[in-house]
């Protein structure tokens, strides 16, 4: 029989306020926005007035740490599941400021009125309205006499019966008396059992990340600078997106601003490229495994928990360690020459804009790449290539969209094992055989969905060699990207709709270019027989009239650039599935001389 590994209780609310308030629960995102609306927050306390359940609380107990002189420090209770409903408690209850999704310090204000036993969010129109009580906070704090309170509120609405008002207040200040339930998960729990346990409870079905769980672990810890390591993660990441949000913290958070994370993240201020815009989960899995050369998370919980693999008990020295590790993995990640190094390289490989950009595991593990080889002390032009090719290969083989830790894992113990060269040309030999190149990538490529991986690297070879737009002459596949460019068909969207194929069959990554409006207005629905005949004409000396292009060597370029088929002359209608074939194979030879001359 197993041993059942939590217990559950149930609690006055006041008992949990009292709890957070003296910190023997730590809500770890006391410092991230409050993502509620306020109405939410009126209809908790209206849920508790009327006696209906408001769900589970669920916390995790930090580990025992073993200290250097032998004794235990016992671990806090860390809340990982209902800290919006707790910190609406607090918001509503005890009146304590909240952090809203602009990272504002603000209150939330629940008016109740008593006669018809209804709460609202306090406004303009409650407060010139005396049968609202406008702020009932005020009711729970120590000082306040309820006698008063009605009497008050009496005298302002005479009409009204004393002992109902009494009444009612009355059952509004004992809501802090009513129960909630408070699953306690041992300490001693795997992350991956306490990950099933939170989602099989939550009735939302909400999944939580081991990575919100290590930022649960960072933010509880007050030995080893928890609360400011998990400021950085959060701000670095809401400032790669929102420059404009280094004020707001420079207001609302005073001490976080003069620390020296603040000022090594200062450079975001005026940064607008979001080529690689990471979230905390990328942040936190990048100093991880550039730094721990561990690819699991769940891994970073126990180290920051103290755990000692090998003896299974937690220790402070571990946990110190660990924490050092961490932050130094964060610094290094944040810092602006790694990061715009980093990017660089990518856009020198052709990814000159996010849409180009599917996977962020791969994007990860790239950097990741950039940071190891970096501190392995590899030249900046091996470097460059290495992530280069690194990258390109895991987005072409989808090496990171199945299980991405196993394989973060598997990866970071072999570059930090062997020379890069020797893994690099292992996992070429493994995965970018002959095969791959004439056959696999052919079949990938049939596909109609434009956001296609296979598709987008293609457009990055186009930009690394800056070729230009179909039938352009000036205009390049990079400006068609960034500014101003559509894919359109080189066989016409209704040419073939008029000849009966299905959109399957007309979308077709073979079917696409990167081609200015203008001409592809031109071309109208013709077939490419009819309109490549007119092109023909004008690089012969007639009248332009698709694009600039006025000689035949320029187009058979251009036709190469774009991978078109010099049969193309001669195609119509009967021929589009030789076409696709055709181009496809261009296609991924292109992709091929590209890749190996990243």
């Amino acid at each position: 029989m197993k041993t059942q590994k939590y217990s559950v209780n149930q609690h006055l609310i006041e008992t949990i306020l009292a709890w957070v308030k003296s910190g023997e629960i730590a809500i770890p995102e006391i410092q991230r926005p409050f993502v509620w609306d306020t109405s939410k927050v009126r209809d908790l306390m209206d849920s508790l007035y009327q006696g209906y359940p408001i769900g589970y609380l669920i916390a995790w107990k930090n580990p025992n740490v073993r200290l250097k002189d032998g004794h235990s420090a016992e671990g806090k209770k860390i809340l990982i599941d209902g800290q919006q409903r707790v910190t609406a408690l607090t918001a509503a209850i005890l009146g304590q400021k909240i952090i809203n999704k602009e990272y504002k310090r603000t209150r939330i204000k629940i008016s109740f009125q008593p006669i018809e036993e209804r709460f609202e969010v306090f406004n303009t129109a409650i407060e010139k309205d005396s049968h609202w009580f406008p702020d009932i906070s005020i009711l729970f704090q120590p000082e306040t006499n309820l006698f008063t309170v009605v009497n008050d509120y009496c005298s302002k609405n005479p009409e009204v019966s004393q002992e109902l008002i009494f009444n009612r207040f009355d059952l509004l200040k004992k809501l802090i008396t009513k129960q909630i339930g408070l699953i306690d998960l041992d300490s001693d729990l795997d992350i991956e059992v306490v990950t099933e346990i939170f989602i099989r409870i939550n009735s939302q079905g909400v999944v939580l990340s081991q990575a919100d769980f290590a930022m649960s672990k960072i933010a509880s810890n007050e030995l080893y600078n928890g609360s400011i390591i998990r400021k950085s993660i959060d701000y670095f990441c809401h400032l790669a997106v929102a420059p404009e949000f280094y004020n707001i913290i420079s207001e609302i958070d005073t001490e976080f601003s003069v620390s020296e994370y603040f000022k090594k993240m200062s450079w975001l201020k005026e940064e607008n490229d979001d080529i690689y815009d990471p979230d905390y989960t990328d942040l936190l899995r990048v100093a991880f495994t550039s730094e721990f050369n561990r690819g699991r998370l769940s891994d970073l919980v126990s180290l920051l928990s103290g755990r000692n693999f090998e003896t299974r008990s937690f220790e402070d020295v571990i946990a110190k360690q660990s924490f050092e590790k961490l932050e130094n993995g964060i610094l290094n990640f944040i810092n602006e020459t790694n990061f715009k190094r980093f990017v660089m390289i990518i856009r020198a490989a052709g990814f000159v804009s996010s849409s180009l950009i599917r996977s962020q595991n791969a994007l990860n593990f790239a950097y990741i790449v950039y940071l190891k080889l970096r501190a392995l002390n590899y030249n900046q032009a091996e470097i460059g290539s290495y992530v280069r090719r690194w990258f390109v290969m895991s987005v072409l083989t989808g090496r990171y969209s199945g299980s991405p830790e196993s394989v973060f894992d598997f990866d970071i113990k072999n570059i930090s094992s062997k020379p890069f060269k020797e893994f690099l040309q292992n996992v070429e030999s493994a995965e970018l055989s002959e095969a791959f190149w004439d056959f696999s990538l052919v079949q990938s490529l049939d596909t109609s969905v434009s956001s296609s991986p296979f598709f987008n690297v293609y457009l990055a070879s186009q930009v690394r060699s800056n070729d230009k737009g179909f039938l352009s002459r000036d205009i390049s596949i990079d400006d068609l990207i960034t500014h101003m460019g559509d894919i359109h068909h080189v066989f016409p969207k209704e040419y073939l709709k008029r000849n009966g194929l299905k959109r399957s069959n007309y979308n077709q990554i073979a079917n696409y270019v990167y081609m200015q409006s203008e001409i592809n207005i031109k071309i109208g629905s013709k077939s490419p027989k009819d309109y490549f005949a007119e092109l023909l004409k004008q690089c012969n000396g007639s009248k332009l009239k698709y694009g600039s292009i006025d000689k035949l060597e320029m187009l058979e370029k251009n036709l190469k650039e774009n991978c078109i088929p010099k049969s193309i002359f001669e195609m119509d209608f009967n021929n589009y599935e030789q076409f696709l074939n055709e181009r496809r194979k261009l296609i991924s030879m292109k992709i091929r001389d590209y890749y190996f001359n990243l």
